[in-house]
């Protein structure tokens, strides 16, 4: 057998030539593989292909949109400014209605007070609540007098005991057994007397409360057994009977507006009108306002008026 000796190793030559005959094969077969792949064309990419579309598409779009906003904005804007007040807006700022043009009136009691406690002590009992009503010199509110009562009792005994001592310096300067100015000394003591009795006996008067005039109770401001001090209120209270009207005039009525003068007054609440007098009128003018203050008298008295509600005021020679 043939062999090749390469350096010290020796091989076969059927070895080398299956070896060579190996190696010829393998590069024939991976020559057309290799020759197909360079010929065969990139298969096309339908994104790639799309992206041109949209992105060429969605260019003109969006600019379009954005246009079509900014310009929609500055003609908005321009519209807004160059726009007039709507003619009835304009019109009802100009001419207001004649009834706003009219003084506003409140009606207010004859009479009003808030009484207050005149002692320290615990109220016993009220006459009434909220919206009562009651005669003049009716008792309104009663306080605990016992301890003004005691004093009373107290002073009175004093007062006794004082007349007695007077009764006996008299009868022993009668005898020349006392002089004179043991008898002034009993009679100051006896004065003194006399004078604590009064006092407490106002004292005891202030226990109760009664009512300076004809009305009803508006207000409490303490209740049933409750203690209190001296002028803490108690209860406010209106008088029955006609009901003023106060308002403000323009000032330049003036020149026709005098004590006497007939208005009529336009209750909200009952939505009725009813005849009123000018009584009196202020003597001084309202610099900021030019405005002046009127006093005015219901004429007749109306169940439904209270004190309090408003309306307007309505002269015949203001029209």
């Amino acid at each position: 057998m043939l062999q090749l000796s390469f350096g010290r190793r020796s091989l076969p030559i059927f070895t080398l030539c299956t070896l060579g005959a190996a190696l010829v094969l393998s590069l024939s077969l991976a020559s057309p593989v290799q020759a197909q792949t360079a010929a065969t064309p990139a298969a096309p990419n339908p994104a790639a292909k799309d992206a041109p579309k949209d992105a060429a598409k969605a260019t003109p779009r969006e600019a379009g949109k954005d246009a079509a906003k900014a310009s929609s904005k500055d003609a908005g804007k321009d519209a807004a400014k160059a726009a007039p007040k709507p003619a009835a807006a304009a019109e009802g700022d100009a001419a207001a209605p004649a009834t706003s043009a009219l003084p506003r009136v409140l009606l207010v009691p004859q009479q009003e007070t808030t009484l207050v406690s005149q002692l320290v002590g615990r109220i016993n009992s009220l006459s009434g609540s909220i919206g009562s009503s009651f005669r003049s010199g009716q008792p309104i509110v009663r306080m605990d007098c016992s301890e003004n009562e005691a004093k009373l009792r107290i002073s009175e005994a004093e007062f006794n005991s004082a007349k007695e001592n007077l009764d006996a310096k008299q009868r022993l300067f009668q005898l020349r057994a006392a002089g004179e100015t043991e008898v002034s000394i009993a009679t100051s003591a006896l004065e003194k007397a006399r004078a604590q009795i009064e006092y407490a006996r106002t004292q005891t008067r202030l226990c109760t409360i009664p009512a300076p005039f004809a009305g009803r109770i508006v207000k409490l401001h303490a209740r049933e057994f409750q203690s209190v001090n001296v002028g803490q209120p108690i209860v406010d209270i209106v008088s029955s009977g006609p009901l003023k009207a106060r308002l403000n005039a323009p000032s330049k009525w003036l020149a026709w507006l005098k004590t006497g003068t007939r208005f009529e007054i336009a209750i909200d609440e009952t939505g009725k009108t009813y005849p009123a007098t000018v009584i009196a009128i202020n003597g001084r003018v309202d610099a900021v306002s030019q405005s002046i203050e009127i006093e005015g008298q219901i004429g007749g008295t109306f169940a439904e008026l209270l004190a309090g509600m408003s309306g307007s005021a309505r002269f015949a020679q203001a029209q």
